[in-house]
């Protein structure tokens, strides 16, 4: 599971520069940093704030930084079969909060 890709591909996305972002959260732009490099996990408190700051649920942070690698082999079956479609629904959700997000900064 990757994380911080995750959190860095939302940001990058939505154009927040990464010490906007750690300063919304109230984290340094270094352990932010590490955090998105995957050096470091964040706390629940802190992905809780980096999600709240992106505008998105945690649920798609988790779907975003989902690897193959995570998956027993048992399941990967069903995992190849569903999981594509299952990301992009969450990079739809993406799209569609950008949108918003980018509305509401320019009023």
């Amino acid at each position: 599971m990757n994380i911080g890709f995750a959190i860095r591909s939302i940001r990058t996305k939505l154009s927040i520069a990464q010490y906007e972002l750690a300063e919304k959260c109230n984290i340094s732009q270094t352990a932010l940093s590490q955090i998105e490099t995957g050096r470091k996990r964040p706390s629940p408190k802190t992905l809780d704030s980096i999600c709240k700051v992106l505008d998105v649920p945690t649920a798609i942070i988790y779907i975003i930084a989902m690897e193959r690698a995570d998956v027993p082999e048992s399941k990967r079956a069903v995992y190849n079969l569903v999981f594509p479609s299952i990301k992009g629904l969450a990079l739809q959700m993406l799209d569609t909060e950008h949108h918003e997000l980018t509305a509401e900064m320019d009023r």
